[in-house]
């Protein structure tokens, strides 16, 4: 092994266990990187993101997370009906033979009326259709119950947090998310392989400490191949799916001369690797062979759910994570079929291309199943179904075979295995296992025999133990001087005209992902906190004065205000009332402005003057205050300081901020 090789392998795998200080990889500087703004900074967010309860909580990790801490510090009644779902999901999961008694016990701990932690939002028909239903205790027990309680908690309750300090962290935090990804952002270490258009690399985010894959994508090698299509549509088919079973994409990102892609990293490996490279006879046995299949078909079930077909199912492209479960990955040659449509397009790869793909026949989710079958009988088998591994052989002839022949099934399958293959790779779609349901597919096959022995609600949770463990101070990758590198483009140039493509790839974070990211590194846990006694902390208080400036002997030294940090006027869009100028008292604000203040979380001091005249086009505020502080008028705010001061606002006038997923 070359010095180069193992100076590249060490440092990497030295990367992957956090460094050898107690930061686990973080930059000394990260809580600088990750410091919250000032609040001021962050309320037009509220213009360009979703913030439903629906999202902001079943979906944003950190919105989850903080909307939790609201109902437990501040409403404890709001509390138990969390605690309630959070019950259900267990259940849901729970083993076939213990789901019975838990049904019982959730019963008489939340639902019976004299019980102490009653979920009283739920109404006695609700309740009852539930106690019916215990008997079998299936899965969807209790779904109508949980529905109900996440109505009640998207009413007031939601409410109330948007009202609070915690939503407002949350829009700190939707803050750091959006802000510009470059490449000083990561640590790049070794090459881990090479993709179509470039090589891909780990790196790692300076800020958490997080590890990832970043597939580089030459600009130059895009553009000689009119390959611009293909990556975005990579790009935004990688941004949408959010599944333990898919590589995530957790940033976008530009450099002079890449488009770069930073994914989950897989360390385990391949599947190919695994199935020929790792000692004894090729191949697995059943049970192995049925975990690893099992969460491919979630994969694609997700995959299908969202319209896409992947087209490129085959063991390259399934990678094994450092706990040994498996996740789809390259998904360069995946589409989306709108509802009702179907598409035509000869692309996969030679031997695992249905039938219809190579006949150029339309099609919508059909080759999934088909190379999903190729899978399983590679894995089983030791060897693809249509080509025997480092066969010399035409690709005319493979698709000969793939068409025409019928594929041998030796000892290594079992009758239900077999089957399953069988079904899989039957020639014509019309008759082929999972192609009679559009997108749910994936049901019907998971139905089959094969599958009988799977807790399917535990498997999709994660809580199955994969069969295989990677080695962990191992690195599954081939030697860095053994990977091809990719020659110098020649004769392309690159112009304005690219700039609307590059623009629409440089997304930045991707939120899910990066929100993840902040929780699993423990940024949240020692970021999060909030004053003494449940109270806001200076930069989430609108109308705090700024802090000083740290004053010390040598001027070089002291320590000035970030921009972040700064507040800064409060721009919210407002309808002027048709009302004619009115003219407060100077000496006690009227119940009307008094009651706008105070639904704005925010006060007017007493020895401030506030007047106010409205027109249907625009709003003049004019405040003299003797203190520094922030108000809001009708939804148009002004900054009062020391001095008087006249802002002329129209109602059209907004701060323009980026968006953020």
């Amino acid at each position: 092994m070359e010095l180069e090789n193992i100076v590249a392998n060490t440092v990497y795998l030295k990367a992957r266990e956090g460094g050898g200080d107690s930061n686990k990889g973080k930059s000394k500087k990260w809580k600088k990187i990750l410091q919250f703004p000032h609040i001021s900074q962050c309320l037009d967010l509220q213009k360009k993101i979703d913030v439903r309860y629906g999202y902001v909580v079943d979906q944003q990790p950190i919105g989850r997370f903080l909307f939790r801490e609201f109902c437990e510090r501040l409403h404890p009644e709001y509390h138990t009906y969390n605690i309630f779902l959070d019950a259900i999901e267990q259940y849901e999961v729970e083993s076939d033979e213990n789901r019975s008694d838990l049904a019982q016990t959730l019963y008489k701990r939340y639902l019976q009326r004299d019980a102490s932690e009653a979920v009283d939002v739920l109404n006695a028909e609700v309740v009852e259709r539930c106690k019916e239903r215990l008997s079998p205790a299936n899965k969807d027990v209790f779904d109508e119950c949980s529905s109900a309680v996440k109505a009640f908690l998207e009413g007031e309750p939601f409410h109330q947090f948007q009202e609070s300090m915690y939503f407002h962290r949350y829009l700190q935090w939707k803050w750091l998310e959006s802000q510009p990804v470059t490449h000083k952002t990561f640590r790049m270490y070794r090459v881990l392989g090479k993709g179509g258009f470039g090589e891909v690399c780990a790196c790692q985010v300076r800020a958490t400490g997080k590890m990832y894959a970043c597939k580089k994508l030459e600009k130059k090698r895009i553009k000689k191949r009119k390959g611009e299509a293909m990556v975005l549509i990579e790009k935004q088919i990688l941004q949408r799916i959010n599944s333990k079973f898919v590589v995530s994409l957790a940033y976008a990102y530009e450099t002079k001369d890449a488009l770069c892609l930073v994914l989950t990293i897989m360390n385990g490996g391949d599947l190919k690797f695994h199935i020929y490279n790792m000692g004894g006879e090729p191949g697995f046995d059943l049970n192995r062979s049925r975990f690893y299949a099992a969460e491919v078909l979630c994969g694609l079930q997700h995959l299908h759910a969202q319209g896409i077909v992947y087209r490129d199912c085959k063991p390259e492209n399934i990678l094994l994570d450092d706990t040994g479960h498996v996740r789809i990955s390259d998904l360069g040659l995946a589409v989306e079929i709108p509802e009702g449509d179907m598409v035509r397009g000869r692309v996969g790869t030679v031997g695992y291309m249905a039938p219809e793909v190579i006949d150029n026949d339309k099609y919508t989710f059909s080759p999934d199943w088909f190379s999903f079958g190729c899978l399983i009988y590679e894995m089983i088998e030791g060897q693809a179904p249509f080509r025997a591994r480092k066969e010399k052989v035409k690709r005319e002839e493979v698709d000969r075979r793939v068409k025409d022949d019928t594929e041998n099934y030796s000892h290594k399958f079992s009758d239900e295995a077999m089957s399953l293959c069988q079904q899989l790779l039957k020639k014509s779609p019309k008759t082929r296992l999972g192609c009679q349901c559009g997108r749910q597919g994936a049901r019907e096959v998971k139905q089959h025999e094969f599958f009988s022995c799977l807790n399917w609600k535990r498997l999709e949770a994660g809580m199955c133990d994969p069969p295989f463990v990677p080695d962990p101070h191992a690195v599954y990758a081939k030697d860095v001087l053994d990977i091809e590198q990719f020659s110098t483009v020649k004769g392309v140039n690159l112009d304005a005209t690219d700039d609307t493509f590059y623009t629409k790839f440089n997304t930045g974070s991707v939120s899910i992902p990066w929100q993840t990211e902040m929780i699993e590194t423990e940024c949240y846990k020692e970021l999060n906190h909030f004053g003494p006694n449940i109270t806001r902390t200076p930069d989430l208080i609108l109308d705090a004065p700024p802090e000083p400036e740290s004053k010390g002997c040598f001027p070089f030294r002291r320590k000035k205000l970030t921009a972040r940090m700064r507040p800064v006027p409060i721009h919210v869009d407002s309808t002027p009332p048709p009302a004619p100028p009115t003219v407060v008292d100077n000496s006690t604000p009227n119940s009307a402005s008094a009651t706008r203040n105070a639904s704005a979380g925010q006060s007017v001091p007493a020895d401030s003057t506030v007047t106010t005249s409205a027109t249907s086009t625009s709003m003049s505020v004019t405040v003299t205050s003797s203190t520094t502080s922030t108000t809001m008028v009708t939804g148009t705010s002004v900054t009062i300081s020391s001095m008087s001061t006249m802002l002329s606002t129209t109602s059209s006038g907004t701060k323009t901020v980026n968006s953020v997923s």
